[in-house]
């Protein structure tokens, strides 16, 4: 019991609700043994088992360590009918199939099967069973290595004993080896490995968002689940020579290593969201076509940060007052570079990055961790209500300036423009870059094309919603028919729910909130086309319509969400 429920606080897996995580560590047991070591016949012989095995395999499927773990405890102990399951795996010669072949198998009519360390494993008749089976097919057709990676107990030998009788083949060779055959010359070839359920908008370089259900699992986003937005591959940094200079001011060069970073400032912590400036692009392309990544709604995460505020170090290198007659910038400069040397740069204003409210960090922490590859590793700026595109990673220099950045990020990208302007007419020297962002919110589930039972009588409908500069959400609407009736969501500020006491200070709303609306189902509909709006507490609302805010570069997206769901009656 308390593994399960410290599971579930750990991952924020949906599969082990506090309802669910009841079963016995019997059953829990039980549900490792049957659903990942027992073989096709004997699956269908436990009718008595509580449901609760089906959910326990789901989370162990979605990474729930605890569970995995009280099963490997006690498996050397434990036999199915007297025989070893890993002795009846041994008994017969099996098939090699290619990941071309496995990739195949995603979908209940095509079976459902996953790799580990070289093997395939057909789990398709566990998830018929199981009513949350969508998690596990964030898995289905790739490896599990990755789902169980977030948990040290997985790299123990014992897996493959468990997993054994539902293999079914093994993983042609060359597919194994084709991770190992990256050349030296490719830049991205030592980039770090990413979680498979991320959906990839591009591979060089590297930029993907996760599965949108994933977001509002959890108040904080995993880092392994954080969206990935890189411009340039990911460089490899030595903590150990790491160094940051602070330029611009009187005091002269300040050069600061990491340790200097962590003992020489007090450390601060604070939960931000941080957006891409193309966060639901896609729904611009629908529109019309725009250039730029085809972002869907989960190009936005929320995290823990932790490091030195960007105003102390600033006043360590010599900041006062009366630089403010002269500076209007503070510019910051990261180690990703391409092929000719040029690194990625950007800037924000200068009020923002002194002030005590502000909030701007010099982060290297994410979610009480170092900061991961991906994420900026050892040093990133962490500019809260500001776009991502400014929050620079792997970050080497700081310059405070009376000009903007001059790099191409700041100045020829990431601004917004009329829908008449388009790429024979516009003019990046003629708008602002962006900075805050406007009111957002979206819906996480259910997905676009679900359809719901009419048995179900009732509909969840759950999402997140956020507003740039520290404004406040205060409120979000929802209508199930297309924006004709309206009801106001419950919003949810931290993982226990809304506490008037983590409320965030006025302008310092720097993290977003987690809705949830629960509505019977209209009895005559078949069809419904689920909207949300967000209002922040300065009364900005979303647009209703995409189509007065497009733009050629498909930024600022944050028109109504819109889903649309079938419900079936029963008979059919």
């Amino acid at each position: 019991m308390l593994l399960l429920r410290r599971c579930q606080r750990l991952t924020g897996c949906g599969c082990l609700t506090p309802q669910r995580a009841q079963a016995s560590p019997a059953a829990a047991l039980s549900a490792v043994r049957l659903a990942s070591g027992s073989s096709h016949d004997q699956r269908s012989e436990h009718p008595g088992h509580s449901p609760s095995w089906r959910q326990a395999l789901a989370g162990l499927l979605a990474g729930t360590g605890a569970v995995l773990a009280y099963g490997l405890h006690h498996h050397k102990a434990e036999q199915t009918d007297g025989i070893s399951v890993h002795a009846k795996a041994q008994t017969s010669p099996l098939p090699i199939f290619s990941q071309e072949e496995v990739t195949k198998h995603r979908t209940l009519q095509d079976g459902v099967w996953v790799t580990y360390k070289g093997s395939v494993y057909d789990i398709t008749e566990f998830v018929t069973m199981h009513p949350g089976g969508d998690k596990i097919l964030l898995a289905a057709g790739g490896a599990l290595e990755p789902f169980w990676a977030l948990y040290a107990v997985h790299n123990q030998e014992h897996v493959l004993d468990i997993l054994s009788e539902y293999k079914v083949g093994e993983l042609k060779a060359e597919d194994q080896k084709k991770q190992q055959n990256l050349t030296s010359s490719d830049p991205y070839s030592s980039d770090p490995e990413r979680h498979p359920v991320l959906r990839v908008n591009s591979l060089k370089p590297f930029n993907a968002e996760p599965p949108p259900e994933i977001l509002s699992d959890s108040y904080i986003t995993p880092s392994a689940f954080f969206f990935k937005r890189n411009h340039l591959p990911v460089p490899q940094v030595d903590p150990a020579s790491y160094e940051l200079q602070v330029e611009g001011l009187p005091g002269g060069v300040l050069r600061l290593s990491l340790e200097d970073l962590k003992s020489r400032f007090p450390k601060h912590t604070l939960t931000a969201t941080l957006q891409c400036a193309g966060n639901r692009r896609s729904e611009m392309n629908t529109v019309k076509q725009v250039k730029g990544l085809n972002w869907g709604i989960a190009a936005i995460s929320n995290a823990t940060w932790g490091g030195a505020r960007l105003r102390d170090v600033l006043q360590a290198a010599g900041y006062s007052p009366d630089v403010a007659q002269w500076a209007r910038h503070v510019q910051f400069e990261g180690l990703d570079k391409d092929l000719t040397g040029t690194t990625y740069g950007a800037s924000i204003p200068l009020n923002k990055a002194v002030s005590e409210e502000g909030d701007v960090l010099l982060a290297y922490e994410m979610n009480g961790e170092a900061l991961p590859a991906d994420h900026g590793f050892p040093v990133r700026v962490v500019v809260p209500g500001t776009v991502g595109a400014r929050n620079v990673k792997w970050l080497s220099k700081i310059t405070v300036s009376a000009e903007e950045s001059s790099s191409h990020w700041q100045q020829n990208d990431y601004k917004g423009f009329s829908p008449a302007t388009d790429w024979d007419t516009v003019d990046f020297k003629s708008a602002p870059a962006i900075q805050e962002l406007p009111v957002q919110s979206a819906i996480t589930t259910p997905t676009d094309g679900t359809v719901i039972s009419r048995s179900s009588e009732e509909l969840t409908v759950k999402g997140y919603a956020w507003s740039g500069g520290g404004r406040e959400v205060v409120r979000v609407d929802v209508s199930l028919d297309g924006g004709k009736t309206w009801q106001v969501a419950q919003l949810r500020v931290s993982d226990k729910g809304q506490d008037p006491e983590v409320s965030p200070p006025p302008g310092r709303a720097w993290a977003w909130k987690l809705w949830e609306l629960t509505a019977p189902l209209p009895p005559e509909a078949h069809q419904l086309e689920i909207v949300c709006k967000a209002v922040d507490n300065s009364y900005n609302m979303q647009p209703d319509t995409v189509a007065p805010i497009w733009n050629l570069r498909g930024v600022l997206s944050n028109a109504w969400h819109r889903v649309k769901v079938k419900i079936s009656d029963d008979e059919e």
